[in-house]
């Protein structure tokens, strides 16, 4: 053996032994903080009466741990300190028993968990595999037999998983239920593409997430392992008024097959996605680090995934937020066909719009546009798409967007000033954040878009980057722009969005005015003198004695009207 290699011997021998003494001091740390939690609650004051106990974690929903494994961390197996709080579970069964209803958890909250932590044996996500059984499942969710296993972060349902909680809490759903998937196979076959097995191109879903029952029914069924779908693929029929007119109007044509009727009545091919994040591959898409990501999405949610800091080993997250969904008029298996062409439309949510015809914004008439378009392509032999995301308000969310409403209507609702309104409430004019949008292109097969029913410049240079070609943008026409909406469209369009038209000058932008309210007196200012200062003034005036006891205070509250 020559000098060298002895030298990288005694490296990496060395190097082996701080990993060895570190997760030694690492174990022993995390013991101490465990013992800590322990005498902190042992000592603690009693809570006040009428306090919640909260009992953390799982029990069966017959109410006893019997049967059921036991919870990373207890003694029964193994810990390395998991910081935890416990409470008496006699306490939580008696309160549960006083409500007419058994306790599902036991006396621990797991609070976070760690790589090297004992019990923990992630199932193995090689992201990016375009094998599904050697890339592995997402698996999320926290039920006994399925905790250990976890190799993501979040919970299944996207927004809609704090009703899942909800529906656990009041005992409208057992924690032990585990779905029945007979019959609930895709209605259409979607890919398999090449883009699946590529972990560049799709970083914000799973591109296998309509597969998991039956790709991985062994794990599922022999080691109880939920896992569960993150995409639904369902067909249907659509039908709007505006279609309807557009068949009397001779612009679509009955064919039986995608237009089925004279009432507009369309065959569709749905897709549902719930958002899958590979955090390296989001955090690369958006050019920042990885590190940032997790504390940046940590933070800003109130601390509740502390896992994306404690399991640096875990790379999925599942987040909280609205996923998308894909229409498609046609044969599905066209998207991917190079030739046959493909009419797009790319739709952000507006509810007030979409669904509800508010003239404020050109939402709902470009959606409408978009669908009609798409369905002529498909009619010619092609392929049309339409594809919602749930990022209302430009992600800035309904009651900003109201507000931003109340802003321009109070004052002189320019052009010039539209960006300006939403800043000056939001910090910033628009949260969209294209990037991650292209992955359900790679999904489903798309390497070209003929036409681009979108003016959006953001949502053409996140497609175009991800290397898809936009051979024709189609801007929405006039004729169906809504006039309180020129605001809108002009101010976008003077900030870059796609036009075959004039794009304004910003002294042009600052004649451009919406609708002012005429059935609103817009002069009204309901907090002069502010509420809280009316209600400071009441008190004042009639203070009430403050209660004798906690228990006053919840009669009191009861009978509040």
């Amino acid at each position: 053996m020559s000098a060298q290699d002895e030298l990288l011997q005694q490296i990496l021998a060395a190097v082996t032994s701080l990993q060895t003494e570190n997760k030694s001091i690492s174990d022993s740390v995390s013991t101490l903080t465990d013992r800590v939690n322990r005498l902190a609650i042992q000592t603690a004051a009693p809570p006040p009466h009428g306090s919640p106990i909260i009992n953390p974690i799982y029990r069966s929903s017959q109410g006893t741990t019997g049967g059921v494994t036991p919870s990373i961390g207890d003694p029964a197996i193994g810990s390395s300190g998991t910081p935890s709080v416990e409470e008496p579970v006699a306490k939580g069964e008696a309160a549960a028993a006083k409500q007419g209803r058994s306790s599902m958890y036991s006396s621990r909250i797991i609070l976070t968990t760690y790589p090297s932590q004992s019990g923990i044996d992630p199932l193995v996500m090689d992201w990016g595999n375009g094998d599904p059984q050697k890339r592995g499942p997402v698996v999320v969710n926290r039920g006994s037999t399925t905790i250990r296993r976890r190799n993501a972060i979040g919970a299944h349902g996207g927004s809609y998983s704090f009703y899942n909680a909800l529906a656990v809490a009041i005992q409208e759903l057992s924690l032990d239920h585990k779905p029945d998937y007979a019959n609930t196979q895709p209605a259409a076959q979607i890919g398999p593409y090449p883009q699946w097995g590529d972990g560049k191109k799709i970083v914000a879903m799973d591109p296998f997430g309509h597969l998991p029952p039956w790709l991985y029914k062994d794990l599922i069924e022999n080691e109880g392992v939920d896992i569960r779908p993150t995409i639904a693929i369902t067909k249907a029929h659509m039908r709007l008024p505006e279609l309807e007119q557009s068949v009397r109007d001779g612009r679509l044509s009955v064919d039986g097959k995608i237009v089925l009727n004279e009432f507009g009545e369309v065959a569709v091919t749905k897709v549902a996605v719930e958002p899958v994040w590979y955090l390296p591959g989001v955090a690369e898409r958006f050019g920042i680090d990885e590190g940032l990501l997790r504390r940046s999405l940590f933070e800003n949610t109130g601390g509740s995934f502390p896992e994306l800091i404690t399991r640096q080993d875990i790379k999925i997250f599942m987040p909280p937020i609205g996923g998308l969904t894909v229409y498609i008029f046609g044969d599905p298996a066209k998207t991917a066909d190079p030739n046959a062409k493909l009419a797009l439309r790319i739709h952000d949510e507006c509810n007030g719009s979409d669904v509800f015809g508010s003239d404020i914004c050109t939402c709902r008439p470009y959606l409408i546009f978009g669908v009609e378009e798409a369905v002529k392509e498909a009619q010619k032999g092609g392929s049309g798409v339409v594809i919602y995301f749930r990022k209302e308000g430009r992600a800035l969310g309904e009651v900003t967007k109201y507000l931003v409403y109340n802003a321009r209507k109070r004052g002189t609702d320019k052009a010039s000033e539209y960006f300006q309104r939403t800043s000056n409430i939001a910090g910033v004019k628009d949260m969209r954040f294209q990037a991650l949008m292209p992955d359900i292109l790679h999904w489903l097969g798309i390497t070209k878009i003929d036409r681009m029913l979108s003016m959006s410049n953001m949502k053409h240079d996140a497609i175009v980057e991800q290397g898809i070609p936009i051979l024709e943008r189609v801007p929405i026409p006039d004729e169906m722009i809504p006039a309180d909406s020129r605001v809108e469209i002009d101010a976008k369009i003077h900030a870059g969005y796609f036009t075959t038209g004039k794009i304004l000058s910003m002294e042009e932008l600052s004649n451009v005015q919406g609708r002012s309210w005429e059935d609103v007196d817009v002069s009204y200012t309901p907090l002069s003198p502010s509420l809280p200062q009316l209600l400071l003034a009441e008190m004042e005036v009639n203070p009430k004695p403050p209660p004798s006891s906690s228990r006053d205070v919840h009669i009191h509250t009861r009978r509040r009207p």
